[in-house]
């Protein structure tokens, strides 16, 4: 089912103050209005937003507990301890492990990484993965992208005689963890200047901030910045302020010098080296490397990432690979199984928010379907399957609506839960699965409103055909990274037809490819992508005008670079905005 979406113009900037910055820099009207918009009003403040550098970084020491943390990591680098570097199995949690225990090992030949399973030891620190640490002599573990909430393994470490760092950016308890240090900019009794970023990017402040202190130029800390720029594209942490000066050196990394590890992937994804964006992260790069926790174990994306030859890159790649076209296959089956459970009205709630389960769906995909009925339903959605005697799942929203505070509501019957505003990760008891879903549905009666349940498409700017010049396009190329915070622009031109030659394509032929003409610049055509939007084949092959919105992005095709629109959505001309 196709959920019609709300198109809205944002308000604009001010007039003066966009004409001023467009006299200054000799831009046209609509980028700048982009840049006001993004709070950028001078030329020196645009200079900083068009050349992000290394420089503004914050101190590391401004976050709670640094000094703690990297005091301790000296001492069991120099007196020879076993350290343990471990994390979550995601993107971001697997990244993170890579370029700690990278960093380490260039000073200890004592240190090793965990990757705890997803299946068997589920999300964070696991008393089976502290019981390893002990059993292999292991004094420090370093947690990374998990952490914050885990008080009593903590406690349980401790008690084993092994200290714990923690390294995260998940929204702490009231109580803190009584780790050795607790690095996490979202503490509230944390100052840090910046507190989204990712869970590799805190653990790259560590190795900043032990960098600063050893005297370690930080020159040898930009070979790491590819894996940061893959966890901050993957883990959708805006892409402002810190964020957006790690993610442009780490593209610039990746494209220039990619790790063996990434080059594989970049290879074994079909992409052109040199030519990376953060679209190609997301929707290529990113869902491999979380294919290897969801199918396997998430120990291999960490051994493709520390991988120093190509050779062994390449059979591990490989490996990878396979497991994403099985987890494709798998997301699709289930997906489906769902979506009809939906329709038939075998889900456990409908209402208000959908939730559906079924003991024997792959624990490892139940997140991506998640997402795929909230593109279907545009509903607060949660999916469960059955997993070591647990109802366990993963949950995911609406733009607007705190699915966190909903699962909260419904603490008293979960065995344990995380994550946050948008997505989350929840455990029970079968015998809680009715009232659980009784209640969240319950909850999000009272606090969803019509407005949250229609997805909004945001549109900057009115645009022409005819201002989308070369000159247009090159400077709007310098507004990336592209992210949350700073999203891609999208812009709205009315009144527009195909050329004549539009066609469907991709499998099933669901999307479309045309060739756009707007009505009063006929001789302005300019090339689009019209994913999912094979219904409107008819309409538009009848030579019907039409409204779209669209971002602008590049067309890299073997060696040729083409401007090219891709369309978030089309209507047909009678419902003008």
């Amino acid at each position: 089912m196709a959920i019609e979406c709300k198109w809205i113009l944002k308000e604009q900037a001010d007039p003066e103050k966009v004409g001023r910055l467009a006299a200054e820099l000799g831009i046209d009207r609509v980028l700048a209005e982009l840049l006001v918009k993004r709070g950028v009003e001078t030329f020196e403040q645009a200079r900083a937003f068009f050349r992000p550098t290394l420089e503004d970084l914050h101190d590391p020491f401004l976050m709670k507990d640094m000094d703690k943390a990297v005091e301790r990591l000296h001492e069991a680098i120099v007196t020879g301890e076993r350290i343990l570097v471990y994390g979550d199995y995601d993107v971001d949690g697997t990244t993170a492990v890579s370029l700690v225990y990278s960093f380490i090992k260039r000073f200890s030949d004592k240190v090793e990484f965990y990757i705890p399973d997803r299946y068997d030891e589920g999300y964070g620190l696991s008393i089976k993965g502290i019981d390893w640490a002990v059993s292999n002599g292991y004094s420090l573990i370093i947690t990374l992208d998990c952490g914050i909430k885990a008080i009593d393994k903590t406690a349980y470490a401790k008690s084993k005689g092994v200290d714990v760092i923690i390294c995260d950016h998940h929204l702490p308890d009231e109580s803190i963890p009584p780790a050795i240090a607790v690095l996490d900019p979202k503490r509230e009794d944390c100052e840090y200047p910046f507190d989204d970023l990712s869970g590799c990017g805190v653990g790259f402040k560590l190795v900043q901030a032990y960098s600063q202190t050893y005297g370690i130029d930080f020159e040898t800390l930009i070979p790491l910045l590819d894996l940061l720029v893959v966890s901050i594209a993957s883990d959708l942490v805006t892409m402002v302020g810190e964020n957006r000066i790690l993610a442009h050196y780490g593209l610039k990394q990746l494209n220039e010098h990619p790790r063996e590890g990434l080059l594989a992937m970049i290879n074994l994804s079909m992409l052109e080296p040199g030519h990376l964006t953060i679209d190609d992260i997301v929707f290529k790069i990113g869902p491999r490397i979380n294919a290897a926790g969801r199918m396997e174990t998430g120990s291999l994306a960490v051994e493709l990432l520390t991988a120093t030859d190509s050779k062994t890159a390449t059979k591990i790649g490989e490996k990878i690979n396979e497991n994403n076209t099985e987890r494709k296959n798998i997301d699709r089956e289930i997906t489906q199984e769902a979506l009809e459970m939906v329709q038939n009205g075998q889900c456990l709630a409908f209402e208000n928010t959908i939730v559906v389960y079924n003991p024997s769906w792959n624990k490892g995909v139940v997140g991506i379907v998640a997402s795929r009925l909230v593109e279907a339903f545009y509903k607060p959605t949660v999916v469960l399957t059955k997993s070591n005697g647990f109802v366990t799942g993963s949950a995911r929203c609406v733009t607007g609506f705190d699915l966190y505070e909903a699962i909260e509501h419904c603490a008293d019957l979960l065995e344990n839960f995380g994550g946050h505003v948008y997505a989350a990760g929840l455990t029970m008891k079968e015998e809680n699965l009715k009232e659980f879903s009784h209640r969240i549905d319950s909850f999000t009666a009272g606090k969803i409103t019509k407005e949250m349940i229609t997805p909004i498409i945001e549109i900057d700017s009115k645009l022409d055909f005819s201002q989308i010049t070369p000159k247009f396009f090159r400077l709007l190329k310098q507004f990336q990274p592209f992210g949350p915070g700073n999203n891609n622009p999208i812009f709205v031109t009315e009144d527009v037809y195909d050329d004549g030659n539009g066609r469907k394509v991709g499998a099933g032929g669901v999307h479309l490819k045309l060739d756009l003409i707007q009505e009063s610049y006929p001789y302005h055509q300019i090339p689009a992508i019209a994913f999912n939007k094979a219904s409107f084949f008819d309409y538009i092959k009848g030579g019907n005008p039409f409204d779209v919105c669209y971002s602008v992005v590049e067309n890299y095709y073997r060696g040729n670079s083409t401007i090219q629109l891709r369309v978030k959505d089309l209507r047909e001309r009678e419902d003008v905005i």
